[in-house]
């Protein structure tokens, strides 16, 4: 219960992009041109596609030019929050973060923290699914919890995260609620839901675990099969019950967001805060949240770094409580 209540906390929102001048200085009114955003995992997972989706958002509602998205991959993301410490007082470079890189900060014993950086926005959260391919023999979350329960060590579940990030920290709280020592659990990473997914489809792993928006295409066209939501309430156009309606006492919601390198000016900082800002308020940005089922979380500057300096402390309490730290 104690584990429960500490990641219901991680409320929150994976996202976005963030802009500045060409002299580091400028307001929403201004069009910022020449930002870098940094995804720290492969293409194709969650970061990656908020980066993208928040990039487009960016153009076509004229708040920014020229952005241009990286992948530099590595260590649960840590090897690009390396990156982004070391590149102090640089305004034209962001990266898309959330809980993942602040599990891995403990889990790969990284020598920066996000505390370390500046922080620009938290925009969006999203449940994970509980997911397998078209043709598993799981039809339902009773008869996997059924399998998992009997024997854990032969059902190997995937996550595109790290130890200590979502999809690793989402099935380790469900093996805790239904009777599982986390420690048994066969978890396979991958770095991000791009990799995961051709595993999924290949039944290379009993299920799967990842973020609704990476996964709502292949869902839509009948390859994947959702066996259940980790979030609260059951999500539109998805035919899964939540954990909590299956007799399984967790409820556990993702979060995405944006940072900066330390040491950028005043200036620069807000220069981006309000982009995300001017982003956050436009059409584009939230077709693009109700598109990809994504929940509309923003907070921003000082706030957003009371919030990651929270889930620091949170996530590292998690992770101990569960052996894992």
């Amino acid at each position: 219960m104690k584990t429960r209540k500490l990641l219901t906390a991680f409320v929150g929102v994976f996202a976005a992009v963030a802009l500045t001048a060409c002299n580091g200085v400028g307001g929403s009114a201004d069009k910022l041109s020449g930002v870098r955003i940094m995804v720290p995992n492969s293409p194709g997972g969650g970061y990656d596609i908020t980066a993208r989706t928040s990039a487009k958002a960016m153009e076509d509602a004229g708040i920014a030019r020229s952005v241009e998205v990286f992948n530099l991959p590595g260590a649960g993301g840590t090897v690009g929050l390396g990156r982004l410490v070391g590149e102090k007082g640089n305004g034209k470079l962001v990266m898309q973060m959330g809980l993942g890189v602040v599990g891995s900060v403990y889990t790969n014993k990284s020598p920066s923290g996000l505390t370390d950086t500046t922080p620009i926005a938290r925009l969006i959260d999203e449940p994970d699914i509980i997911v397998v391919s078209k043709n598993s023999k799981y039809t339902s979350i009773d008869e996997l919890v059924a399998e998992w329960k009997a024997n854990p060590g032969a059902v190997p579940v995937g996550g595109g995260s790290s130890p200590g990030g979502p999809d690793h920290l989402a099935p380790m709280l469900v093996a805790k609620a239904i009777g599982i020592e986390p420690k048994a659990v066969n978890y396979v990473p991958f770095d991000g839901g791009g990799e995961l997914l051709a595993s999924v489809l290949g039944n290379k792993i009993a299920f799967g675990v990842s973020g609704v928006g990476e996964y709502l295409d292949q869902i839509q066209a009948g390859e994947l099969r959702v066996l259940a939501v980790t979030g609260p309430e059951r999500i539109d156009g998805v035919n899964a019950p939540t954990l909590k309606e299956s007799g399984i006492d967790v409820e556990f919601t993702n979060w995405r967001g944006v940072v900066a390198p330390p040491g950028i000016s005043d200036e620069q900082r807000q220069a981006l805060i309000d982009a995300y800002t001017e982003m956050h308020d436009s059409a584009e940005w939230k077709e693009a949240v109700r598109a990809n089922g994504w929940g509309d979380a923003f907070l921003s500057g000082a706030e957003f770094g009371t919030f990651i300096q929270q889930q620091t402390d949170q996530c590292g309490a998690v992770l101990k409580d569960l052996g894992l730290a």
